[in-house]
C-alpha cells in the first residue's frame, strides 16, 4: 500500500474512535492492539498456507481468529463480545511470545459501543496486512506522531529532525549496544537503527548486513519507560521495524535500581523536565545529590556509559547555568569526564508544544580524555520555522553543523563562524556554566580588543618577516 493511503488509514481509524477516546496515547494504544491482532491472524494464515499449524488461533482460542469476528454473519455486539474477550484473554495465551504478552497485559477497549468497533475494526481489516510489515514500521512512526501533547510526566515529542541530528552526531555503530532511559514511543531507538543500516548499504538500505546480524543490532537496543501504555507502543514500534523481541522495560530510571549495573556503548535521550512536586527521591546509587528530575537523568547517562561510550542529551537551560549546588556538580563532573560539545537549540523548537529553551549534550568518555577544550555550538535554523506551525523553510544549518563536529572529534578546523572552543579550565571556574552566551561574548570582545601582549607579538612577528624578506631580497640583487 502507498505510504499516502496507509496515513489516509490512520487518520480515519483516530477519527473513527476520537469521540471515545479523545486521548492521543490511548487512540494508539487501541490501534496497536488491533493490528497486532490482525497481525497476528496474518502470520496463522501463512504458516497454515505452507502447510503449517496455526500458532495463535487454535484450541480454545480459535474461535477469536480475526477472520471469524471479522464475518458478516454475525452482529456488531457478538463481535465486540468475541473481541473484548480475546483481548483479555491473549496476556495468558501459552504460544505468545513475551512481546506480545506485553502488549496485550491489562488491555480492554475503554468504551463500550458495538457499532464504534465495528466500524474501527473493518478499517483494519481492510487496510493493513502484515506482509507489508516494513511499511507499517513507516506508518506506525507517523501514527506515533501524534503523540505531540505534553503529558502529566513532563513529556512532549521530540521532533523527528531533532532526533536524527542526534543520532548523526553520536553516531552509533553496528555493534555498539543502544540505551534510551526514557524512550517513550522508541523515536530514537528507531532513528538509531535506521541510522546504522543507511550506514550499511550499498543499493537498497542496510543490505551489507545478513539477517543475523540485523538481528544483533536490534537485540542491542533497549528502552526504559515509565508508563507502561508507553512500553506497549514503543514494543510495537520496534516488532514492527523487525524486532522479534524488543528489549523495552517498564522501568522508572530514577527510582528503581535492579539494572543499575547494565552499561551502554550509546545512550540517546530527551528525558522528561518535569519534577514532582517534593521532588524526586531517588536511591542512593547517584554520583549527584539532587531531586529535580533532569539533573537525575543526566547523571544516570553519564555514569551508565561505558568507559568509551557516547551519549547525546536535550536538557532544559536550567542544567547550562543554574548555580545550585546539584546543578554545578553535575557540570563539573561532565567537564572532567565526559563532556565534548553543547549545541544551544533556539526556542520554539518544541512548538507547538512547548516553548522552552534547551540544549544538546554530547558526552563522549574517550574523546573527552584526548581533549583539552568543549566544543560550543549555535544553532539558529533547524530547517523550520519556530512559531506554533512549524513550516519547512530554507538555511537548514544541521548539515553544517555536523561537519563541525566531525572536524572538532578529528581535530579538524570548525570552519563554522557559530562555533567555538573554550578550554576545559575556563569552564571549570565558578560555577562552571555550560551556557553558550556568556563564552561568546568572551569571543567576541577577545576578537575586537586583543591583549596588548598578542597584539606587540604580532607587530614583533611581522617586523621579522619583514626584515626576512628584504635579506632575500639584497642576496637576490647580488
Amino acid at each position: 500500500m502507498a505510504k499516502e493511503n496507509i496515513q489516509k488509514a490512520i487518520d480515519d481509524l483516530r477519527d473513527t474512535i476520537v469521540g471515545k477516546i479523545p486521548m492521543p496515547n490511548i487512540q494508539v494504544e487501541q490501534i496497536t492492539l488491533a493490528l497486532l491482532y490482525k497481525f497476528m491472524d496474518d502470520m496463522d494464515y501463512a504458516s497454515v498456507s505452507l502447510g503449517g499449524n496455526a500458532t495463535f488461533f487454535s484450541g480454545e482460542f480459535e474461535k477469536y481468529g480475526w477472520k471469524k469476528i471479522m464475518s458478516q454473519s454475525i452482529g456488531a455486539q457478538t463481535r465486540y463480545n468475541l473481541y473484548t474477550e480475546a483481548l483479555e484473554k491473549f496476556y495468558a495465551h501459552p504460544s505468545l511470545p513475551d512481546t506480545f504478552k506485553s502488549i496485550f497485559k491489562n488491555a480492554t477497549v475503554p468504551y463500550r459501543d458495538p457499532e464504534t468497533l465495528t466500524s474501527f475494526l473493518k478499517i483494519i481489516d481492510k487496510e493493513f496486512d502484515y506482509s507489508d510489515s516494513e511499511q507499517l514500521g513507516d506508518a506506525y512512526e507517523y501514527l506515533l506522531s501524534v503523540l505531540g501533547s505534553q503529558g502529566d510526566l513532563g513529556q512532549f515529542r521530540t521532533p523527528r529532525n531533532i532526533i536524527d541530528f542526534i543520532v548523526e552526531m553520536v553516531d552509533p555503530q553496528k555493534e555498539n549496544t543502544i540505551l534510551d532511559p526514557a524512550c517513550g514511543t522508541a523515536g530514537f531507538l528507531i532513528s538509531a537503527y535506521k541510522h546504522i543500516l543507511r550506514n550499511n548499504t550499498e543499493e537498497i538500505e542496510g543490505d551489507k548486513l545478513g539477517f543475523e546480524e540485523k538481528k544483533d543490532i536490534l537485540n542491542n537496543i533497549c528502552g526504559y519507560d515509565i508508563e507502561p501504555s508507553m512500553v506497549k507502543i514503543a514494543e510495537m514500534n520496534l516488532f514492527l521495524h523487525g524486532a522479534a523481541e524488543p528489549r523495552v522495560y517498564e522501568y522508572d530510571t530514577l527510582t528503581m535500581d535492579d539494572r543499575w549495573n547494565d552499561k551502554f556503548d550509546c545512550i540517546l535521550a530527551n528525558p522528561p523536565f518535569m519534577t514532582p512536586k517534593g521532588g524526586i527521591k531517588p536511591h542512593t546509587k547517584f554520583g549527584v545529590k539532587a531531586n529535580r528530575a533532569e539533573v537525575l537523568f543526566v547523571d544516570y547517562i553519564e555514569s551508565h556509559l561505558k568507559v568509551t561510550g557516547r551519549a547525546g542529551i536535550i536538557v532544559p537551560e536550567g542544567i547550562v547555568f543554574q548555580t545550585a549546588n546539584a546543578y554545578k556538580d553535575l557540570r563539573k563532573n561532565l567537564i572532567e569526564n565526559s563532556l565534548v560539545g553543547v549545541i544551544s537549540l533556539p526556542s520554539g523548537i518544541f512548538n507547538p508544544y512547548a516553548g522552552v529553551k534547551t540544549s544538546i549534550l554530547l558526552l563522549d568518555k574517550k574523546l573527552s580524555k584526548e581533549k583539552k577544550d568543549v566544543l560550543f555550538v549555535e544553532l539558529t535554523n533547524d530547517g523550520y520555522s519556530l512559531g506554533t506551525q512549524r513550516k519547512q523553510i530554507s538555511g537548514n544549518e544541521i548539515p553544517d553543523i555536523i561537519k563541525v563536529v566531525n572536524n572538532f572529534r578529528e581535530g579538524n578546523a570548525l570552519k563554522y563562524d557559530k562555533a567555538f572552543v573554550i578550554s576545559k579550565e575556563e569552564l571549570l571556574k565558578d560555577d562552571c556554566s555550560l551556557s553558550l552566551n556568556n563564552y561568546k561574548k568572551v569571543e567576541e570582545e577577545e576578537k575586537i580588543y586583543e591583549k596588548p601582549e598578542v597584539i606587540l607579538k604580532e607587530i614583533m612577528d611581522m617586523e621579522d618577516e619583514c626584515q626576512k624578506g628584504l635579506k632575500e631580497l639584497g642576496e637576490m640583487i647580488k
